[in-house]
């Protein structure tokens, strides 16, 4: 059966590979020079960058996917585990490190508030409920029937659930120092939206970053997907790459082939991993459509970024591997992108120095350089912002290093909602998918099925289970187990 997958990201090879096992005739169709989607990596001038994702968090859901072929992550890339795995810097300049003891975590929440680590170990024995409980029962299901949320489970642990309660009313609960909750709060801010109106659910996310700790696939983390797809090919699967997908032709309600720039390619069933608005308003006719633009403009969307790569001429003080910059006023950041969805008049941002890590990735003495502000999908974006935004950023860095960085820098190259757009076909320049609030949780995201069309179906980002690469890889299997069920193999 011949089955179609537009886009290569985490979601559509994922989708690949579990239907080439279930003995499905694959073929992947990317825009792109380079399959990866978001986690595209390119090398320039000595350095080698991944432009997108760079956080290895739910190591489980990588080692879950990969045993399912009986492989293990191991088999394509190899993981070290940072420590520590992060830190966050101040306003007065006082950083946060988090260790990747556990033990060491407790001990230091102590240290900034007496008698938090008795709290803290409370809170990540809820997270860690909330995470197993969502993992077994929850995070896999296609979201399309609201009857897979009546289920007697679900009901007996609702309140353990806490999907009514506002994280950042969670967070307080527990802990008096600001610093701490900044901490607490930072994983739904840059991949969600306002702790406030994130669900406290969504505190599984703390405990995979603070227990499970922080990972990074050495080469960078390009090299995921570099697996992923070498694991597609052993299964069989075609890859075909710098073919932009103009049309899906539809007759009697069935999809039967898809038109790229240069030729058409039949087909019994099709995968959208693209941009789910793209497809739907760019590539099917009107009354194919499951959601109108109305629809869209509706909904709530995680930020979309302002992203510069940089080659540093020398080795930076101070900057571990992944650095998160609070030292600004964070809930005035918060209100301009998710409020007021204007530029952050002073932003938070990331830096990810992953020289630090690995020597692959810059030649000695050298630094690669990953600076990232999260700002408002659908922002202005044009060149006097950016270098507006990059000097903003190199200034506060070279304060906190106590070092001249601009002088330094030899490589430079920009990312914003203009290139989402043209690169993802990204609605409104998203970068990660749509918000995590209540009512675009679950059954409540777009469909994975397309309710006019029989055999085409969604995947990735911006459909169940949500943002993030863990959600997009699971995304894939989900789908892939859903068409096994509805389409079976003679």
């Amino acid at each position: 059966m011949k089955t179609i997958i537009i886009g290569g990201g985490f979601a559509g090879l994922s989708a690949a590979a579990q239907l080439a096992q279930k003995g499905y005739n694959v073929s992947i169709i990317e825009k792109n020079l380079q399959i990866g989607g978001r986690a595209r990596q390119f090398s320039s001038q000595d350095f080698v960058f991944d432009m997108g994702p760079s956080w290895y968090w739910m190591p489980d859901v990588f080692e879950k996917f990969f045993n399912q072929f009986n492989k293990s992550t191991s088999d394509y890339f190899d993981l070290v585990k940072l420590d520590p795995g992060f830190q966050m810097i101040f306003n007065d300049h006082k950083t946060i490190s988090i260790p990747s003891s556990y033990t060491k975590l407790e001990e230091l929440f102590e240290q900034i508030e007496p008698g938090s680590s008795n709290k803290l170990k409370k809170f990540m024995n809820e997270a860690k409920f909330k995470y197993d409980f969502s993992m077994d029962s929850l995070i896999y299901e296609p979201g399309i029937s609201f009857n897979e949320l009546f289920k007697i489970d679900i009901f007996k642990n609702l309140v353990k659930l806490q999907v009514f309660s506002s994280y950042k009313k969670h967070v307080a609960k527990y802990f008096k120092d600001k610093k701490i909750r900044t901490l607490l709060e930072f994983p739904v801010l840059f991949l969600g939206t306002a702790p406030k109106e994130t669900p406290a659910l969504y505190s599984l996310m703390a405990y995979s970053g603070f227990v499970q700790g922080t990972y990074y696939p050495m080469g960078g983390f390009h090299k995921v997907i570099s697996g992923m797809a070498r694991l597609c090919k052993e299964l069989g699967v075609k890859i075909y790459t710098n073919e932009d997908v103009q049309k899906i032709h539809i007759h009697n309600n069935k999809a039967y082939q898809i038109e790229t720039q240069t030729q058409t390619y039949a087909s019994d069933i099709i995968v959208a991993s693209a941009d789910y608005h793209h497809i739907e308003n760019k590539l099917l006719e009107s009354q194919y459509r499951n959601y109108s633009e109305k629809y869209w403009n509706k909904k709530v969307f995680s930020p979309s970024c302002l992203l510069f790569y940089l080659g540093i001429n020398k080795k930076l003080k101070k900057l571990i591997h992944h650095n998160l910059f609070f030292d600004a006023d964070i809930e005035k950041h918060i209100k301009d992108i998710y409020t007021d969805k204007n530029w952050p008049e002073n932003p938070l941002f990331y830096a990810c120095c992953p020289s630090k890590t690995d020597p692959t990735v810059a030649l000695e003495g050298k630094e690669n350089l990953f600076l990232l502000i999260p700002i408002s999908p659908g922002s202005e974006d044009n060149d006097h912002l950016r270098e507006k935004y990059f000097k903003l950023m190199i200034k506060r860095l070279e304060k906190y290093c106590g070092e001249n960085i601009m002088e330094s820098i030899i490589y430079k190259k920009s990312y914003c909602v203009n290139d989402f757009k043209t690169d993802y076909n990204a609605y409104k320049g998203n970068a990660y998918g749509l918000a995590n609030t209540l009512f675009q949780t679950a059954n409540f995201k777009p469909s994975i099925i397309n309710k006019n069309v029989s055999n085409l179906y969604y995947t990735g980002q911006l459909t169940v289970p949500g943002p993030g690469v863990p959600p997009s890889l699971i995304s894939g299997q989900v789908v892939a187990k859903l068409i096994a069920e509805k389409h079976k193999i003679k």
